[in-house]
């Protein structure tokens, strides 16, 4: 490998384990990924498809061929999302049988050879990374490997940027939460004072006239709290 590549390869396992900006997005890091692949792996078109989320291609011809396959549910990319094992297929024409659909629309699309690799972490299957040829040809075992540790970074990329949204949610959802109480044990105060309930009375009403009103408690001590709600409603006799 000359200093450029080794350079680029560098720059781009630098940019596949960068994911955690504000701005990152996953077309954009997909699109990174396969044309990334197709420059250092010296392939003529890359795909990776990632489960709930779709396909990225190297260019119109490959979105066509993944999609196609998706629609007719056979592939050597479908096999691999779905078992987790790497496919090197160094001639299409040989597995005419195996996956007739998809060798007739790769041939027609200029494709000769296919090489897919699981996007995988432990025991955490996401997707798959599909390297095509126009001419047959096997990847050597370094091309692989190489291809492997690029699969690897980016799988780990993504694995973290959706630990850190789903942190993110998880946060908000309990800051949420935590607000919601804080304004519900606010409304039992008022209610306490104002009819001279205890606070478990009043909350018992507090949540009984939400139910048969059919609101949320939280926004009905909101309203309480913040006075645009007639406490008098929850008076003794009152809760219809």
């Amino acid at each position: 490998m000359t200093s450029k590549p080794a350079e680029e390869l560098a720059e781009t396992l630098v940019e596949l384990a960068d994911t955690l900006s504000p701005e990152f997005n996953v077309d954009d890091f997909l699109r990174l990924l396969v044309n990334r692949c197709v420059r250092l792996l010296d392939v003529d078109a890359a795909g990776v498809f990632l489960i709930g989320h779709g396909v990225v291609g190297s260019s119109e011809r490959v979105a066509h061929l993944e999609l196609s396959a998706q629609r007719y549910e056979e592939g050597p990319w479908l096999d691999c999302t779905r078992t987790g094992e790497q496919f090197t297929i160094s001639d299409l024409s040989e597995e005419r049988d195996r996956w007739p659909r998809y060798v007739a629309d790769a041939r027609r699309a200029g494709f000769a050879a296919v090489h897919v690799l699981p996007l995988r972490r432990r025991e955490e299957l996401i997707g798959s990374l599909t390297l095509l040829d126009t001419v047959p040809r096997e990847l050597e075992k370094p091309e692989l490997r190489l291809a492997q540790a690029i699969v690897d970074v980016a799988t780990i990329g993504i694995l973290s940027t959706r630990a850190l949204r789903q942190q993110e949610t998880l946060a908000v959802q309990l800051q949420h939460a935590l607000n919601s109480r804080v304004i519900v044990e606010q409304a039992k105060g008022v209610l306490a004072e104002r009819l001279g309930l205890t606070t478990t009375v009043a909350f018992a009403t507090l949540r009984s006239y939400a139910r048969s009103h059919n609101t949320r408690v939280s926004e009905l001590a909101s309203s309480i709290v913040n006075g645009t709600f007639d406490t008098n409603l929850l008076r003794n006799g009152s809760l219809r």
